[in-house]
């Protein structure tokens, strides 16, 4: 049984057709629809079958894909004993970062690997919770986050290590009516301008724990994802806003206040496909968040 084949079909399942396969993989279609071919013709077995314009897994290609992650992740943990019986980690690793949550924790990995010769690749990422999960099929390690202690909507099967939990606080003008209390309660916020964020991204929950508590409609003007836009657009007195406490200023125009009564707060992981999670250089840089986030909490 080629090991090969397996990841194709495990390729397949992950991002749903021929076309997608070859474009992550480098390969044309042609190519790919050969090699599958190819694994059926090895294998004794039909694997793929007509789904519309393209194909999907049979049920004996599915159960070949399901065991690839097992193979791939032992493949793996052979070649980092080998690492480890030489001395070293090596490699390359790609990681997606929510760019929030890597504004506190990237730059003492950078530090951390530069001073082992690890290659580490970095690409900024700013998406709903259930898209996090799809990340791992491109990168070695996905910088994720969620409202709960539970790892990220839709990473069930992926190994996933809790960080840190950053507290979420309500971001004000300097001058605001509240600004100077010490925290602040659901029912003094529910007649705001608030600047929130798309559905689906753990900061609206927070919004939506204030509706459910006060049982009032919050009044959302704008939604956007950019943290530094949201700052200066509540430090202009465009609305109030939640902001996560460890990376936003607040020697200027925006103060942060804690919210009681309403669960806040947001919990970030390291999540990785099962096999990659053993590669030696990937489980150096999982160990190297883990401990920029111990000194950043």
């Amino acid at each position: 049984m080629d090991v090969r084949h397996l990841l194709l079909l495990r390729d397949l399942a992950e991002r749903g057709s021929v076309h997608a396969v070859a474009a992550a993989t480098h390969r044309t279609p042609s190519a790919v629809s050969q090699q599958l071919k190819v694994a059926a013709r090895e294998l004794g077995a039909v694997l793929v079958e007509p789904s519309g314009r393209g194909l999907r897994l049979t049920d004996a290609g599915r159960l070949l894909a399901d065991s690839a992650t097992d193979v791939a992740a032992a493949l793996e943990r052979a070649e980092a004993a080998w690492q480890e019986f030489r001395g070293s980690p090596a490699g390359t690793v790609s990681m997606a970062m929510l760019p929030s949550a890597a504004t506190f924790l990237l730059p003492d990995v950078l530090a951390d690997v530069e001073s082992v010769g690890i290659g580490l690749r970095c690409h900024d990422v700013d998406v709903a919770e259930l898209e996090f999960a799809a990340l791992v099929a491109d990168h070695d390690i996905v910088l994720a986050h969620s409202l709960t202690a539970d790892a990220p909507a839709g990473t069930g099967g992926l190994a996933a290590v809790h960080l840190v939990r950053e507290p979420l606080d309500i971001a004000l003008p300097r001058g605001h009516r509240l600004a100077g209390q010490a925290a602040l309660r659901p029912e003094e916020l529910v007649d705001e301008d608030w600047i929130g964020v798309p559905a689906g991204f753990p900061f609206d929950t927070v919004l939506q724990g204030i509706e459910r508590r006060t049982g009032r409609t919050l009044r959302v003007c704008q939604r956007l994802k950019d943290n530094r836009l949201i700052e200066a657009l509540v430090g202009a007195g465009h609305g109030v806003a939640v902001l996560p406490r460890f990376t936003t200023p607040t020697d200027g125009d925006v103060v942060l206040r804690p919210l009681r009564e309403v669960p806040t707060g947001r919990h970030v992981f390291a999540v990785m496909r099962r096999d990659r999670a053993e590669r030696r250089a990937v489980r150096w840089v999982r160990e190297s968040l883990v401990r920029a986030a111990d000194r950043a909490a």
